[in-house]
């Protein structure tokens, strides 16, 4: 019935295509850009791919750091936007910037002067670790840059501005895949790099994609287009604020990177061609990913917008519908990568075993798809925009170090089953926070109303 009624209501079909449709081509691109670079490193074996893929895990782990602030910020962002409260827009979004880039700071320091040391963590085989270490001091140089592009984004979506955004990004996957063709083999008269060339590619169309966001945002005079004495114009009020509600989403994020990083250690200790296959696996799941990104960032904008507005009961109304369009949508991804997943790994130069863990795990990814739908879609769209962010710490944290982290250690490096039972054995920590999740939406408990801060500050 309730999917009846949000098919009815043509106000919220709009509002949803209208954000979900391009944050999830903006998504699709920036998957397409690390698809892009597998495929074409690929070409080089499996030592390749092992070792940009175990340097793109230090890259994931302040990835989703940056995600934890951003989206923390956008919380505040959405609900200031639905009360039009501009100038405090750009007080999150300076907060948001100083944050981001002292984090990516740090994670540049460690990638340029101990990539070796950090690689070495993963795994034992030393030519992997020799040429991920020169992929990761390559793309260190880009993590500051990548979180300015970061802030700047998730701030738009939360002002409902998200084709610039994914127009930046085609332009930046179309650099990224010329440079990378022509660099990493040496095509068209340009020296050839190998996996240094790659890393050479996306540095250069990171640094066009932020260079032609910002640009656009203060030549267009979009309404986050603040000078620096509005982006630090922070009192001690704000600031306290602010921190209460989004370092529990920054230590979640922190939390949950860790974890999955410890998932990464765990397959890079079970053999080169399992994190090969582990690496090639999570490629093309990120790109059936795209649309649920869409959706759980959609949600987020419209709940966070209708809380700020004041109205709570709309909101709820679309937290209900929106878990049952998420997994929905989720159930039918799974059928294809189910029947797809064989078909797209014969873009890739690898052995049958390689081959073959990488199949099962896509078919383990497919049926466990709709849970993970429903988690994000809760976490990251319906609580965290409610300001429930201790709650998503606490639930997350739960699932990933008390459940997935020891099954995952456990059947990896005790029982030493094959990597497609672990990844089963991983995706138990989804169906446990389904279970508690659920009653926590049809509570009411996770609606905050966050706006109340401009009146303290």
């Amino acid at each position: 019935m309730e999917q009846t009624r949000a098919i009815k209501d043509k106000a919220f079909i709009k509002t949803l295509v209208k954000l979900a449709v391009p944050i999830a081509l903006q998504n699709l691109i920036l998957s397409s850009l690390n698809l892009v670079d597998n495929v074409i490193v690929g070409g080089l074996g499996e030592v390749a791919i092992a070792g940009v893929g175990l340097a793109n895990q230090y890259f994931f782990l302040l990835n989703l750091i940056l995600f934890g602030i951003t989206s923390g910020s956008a919380i505040f962002t959405a609900q200031f936007w639905g009360n039009k409260d501009i100038p405090n827009i750009k007080r999150v979004l300076g907060i948001s910037l100083i944050t981001g880039c002292s984090a990516a700071f740090l994670f540049f320091l460690g990638g340029v002067f101990f990539p070796q040391q950090i690689l070495g963590i993963f795994s034992r085989d030393p030519e992997v670790i020799r040429i991920g270490g020169g992929f990761l001091r390559i793309m260190a140089f880009s993590y500051v840059i990548t979180a300015v592009t970061f802030s700047f984004s998730f701030t738009l979506r939360s002002v409902g501005q998200v084709k610039m955004p994914m127009v930046v990004s085609i332009i930046a996957l179309g650099i990224n895949t010329a440079l990378n063709y022509t660099l990493v083999y040496g095509y068209l008269g340009m020296p050839r790099l190998g996996v240094n060339g790659s890393a050479i590619a996306t540095l250069i169309a990171r640094i066009v994609e932020c260079s032609l966001l910002v640009g656009i945002v203060y030549k267009k005079n979009y309404v986050i287009a603040g000078k620096i004495r509005e982006f630090l114009d922070l009192s001690e009020i704000f600031v306290k604020k602010f921190f209460k509600v989004t370092l529990p989403v920054i230590a979640n994020e922190g939390m949950w990177a860790l974890g999955v990083s410890l998932y990464a250690l765990v397959y890079a200790r079970m053999g080169t061609d399992v994190i090969a296959s582990t690496q090639i696996s999570s490629t093309i799941e990120r790109i059936a990913w795209v649309l649920f990104m869409g959706l759980g960032n959609a949600c987020a904008v419209m709940i966070g917008n209708k809380i700020g507005e004041g109205n709570e009961k709309e909101a709820f109304t679309y937290a209900k519908r929106f878990i049952i369009i998420g997994p929905s949508l989720a159930m039918v991804m799974g059928v294809i990568v189910f029947f797809i997943s064989g078909w797209s790994l014969k873009f890739y130069n690898i052995s049958p075993q390689v081959y073959y863990y990488a199949h099962r795990n896509l078919m383990v990814f497919s049926f466990f798809l709709w849970v993970k739908v429903f988690n994000f879609t809760s976490i990251v769209g319906i609580f965290r925009s409610g300001g429930d962010t201790r709650f998503c710490f606490i639930l997350d944290t739960a699932g990933v170090w008390a459940i997935g982290v020891p099954l995952a250690a456990v059947g990896g490096l005790v029982l030493h089953l094959p990597i497609y039972w672990v990844y089963m054995l991983v995706y138990v920590e989804e169906v446990f926070k389904l279970i508690v999740g659920l009653p926590r939406i049809y509570s009411k408990k996770w609606i905050h109303n966050l706006t109340h801060i401009t009146a303290e500050a």
